[in-house]
């Protein structure tokens, strides 16, 4: 089977390709990325070395439909899975423009090309942030058939693509799917991520900078984990549905912090305060009963072993992250001042 990978250079697309190259030896991927600053090749280094010509990158961007077009053309996909977003909140509070442009129209564009050309499955990776927020003491969980009610321009962007989505499989037949997950974490994530950020940080020496709302809670899962939950929708998934990748492990931003900051055998007071960002949303947790229900997916990376392994990878590999700490990096004590 032929699969073409969107945004394949970042963190979790980098991950997915390892993981289908080395589970499914007689398929091939096609890397379709723009390689824009999160995007990086060292990300697959050792996938092209260890899987030759079952590997191929071709630079594109998704919103341009001629390139998207001739890469379809030239390898003949089966398979399209879509990581290909802008996806950092606060560069969306920055220039919000590229976020609804590559991810509403980028999104529109592979679909349309899908639809001409009848590939098997579009298989569309969101967040559970298209659903909005909930407060830090509510029972309530987000489930598939919840209202999309994004608070940021990056979840709204998400929100949209997502009804595109549907939209081209109600009205065209496309055969799609829709993932959203709870928080990743895992090695070669952009060191602007909340994890890697407090994480290398504290490696430098550095303050950590906590949002002052630092009660504030996340969802979290393993990269790995989210990989296996994709490739069990895409062989068992049905058409037209949407599920919820969720492991119930809830973290606070502070709890976080001090978790980095215990695995490195550091003093809390590195942690520093600055001023919550707009539209700083407090909470999100996922009920992924479906997946776990339809398909028996259950997260194998227990998160305190987790979290610990990926601090462990960030110590490890200074030469991967110090390269990546100059690119784009926002103020987040000074919103007002910064353009995009």
């Amino acid at each position: 089977m032929r699969l073409l990978v969107t945004g394949g250079a970042g963190f979790i697309g980098s991950h997915f390709i390892r993981y289908w190259l080395e589970n499914y030896p007689q398929d091939s991927v096609v890397n379709f990325d723009l390689l824009t600053y999160a995007g990086n090749l060292e990300n697959l280094s050792d996938v092209v070395e260890r899987f030759g010509d079952r590997y191929v990158l071709v630079q594109g961007d998704i919103t341009n439909i001629s390139a998207v077009e001739a890469a379809f053309v030239e390898h003949k996909p089966e398979i399209v899975v879509n990581f290909a977003a802008e996806s950092h909140n606060s560069w969306a509070i920055v220039d919000p423009s590229r976020f609804f442009r590559t991810n509403v129209l980028g999104t529109q564009t592979l679909l349309e090309v899908a639809r001409r050309k009848g590939i098997k499955r579009f298989q569309h990776v969101s967040t559970c942030e298209v659903y909005g927020d909930l407060s830090l003491d509510s029972s309530e969980t987000f489930n598939e058939q919840s209202p999309c009610r994004p608070r940021t321009p990056y979840n709204a962007s998400k929100a949209g693509a997502d009804h595109v989505v549907q939209a081209y499989y109600h009205t065209f037949d496309v055969p799609t799917i829709i993932s959203r997950c709870s928080n990743n974490y895992g090695s070669f994530q952009f060191p602007e991520k909340v994890i890697p950020l407090f994480t290398t940080k504290a490696i430098d020496g550095q303050s950590l900078p906590l949002y002052k709302s630092s009660q504030n809670k996340r969802e979290w899962v393993h990269v790995l984990d989210h990989c296996r939950a994709i490739d069990l929708m895409i062989r068992q998934g049905k058409a037209g549905e949407v599920y919820n990748v969720g492991t119930g492990v809830e973290r606070t931003v502070e709890e976080i912090a001090d978790s980095v900051l215990s695995a490195l055998d550091l003093p809390q007071s590195m942690k520093t305060y600055v001023p919550d960002r707009p539209g700083h949303d407090r909470r999100y947790l996922l009920d992924s009963s479906k997946i776990r229900t339809e398909f028996g997916w259950k997260p194998l990376i227990d998160f305190a072993n987790g979290l610990r392994e990926t601090v462990q990878w960030y110590v490890k590999n200074g030469w991967w992250w110090q390269k990546l700490k100059g690119r784009e990096v926002v103020q987040e004590d000074n919103w007002l001042n910064q353009k995009g």
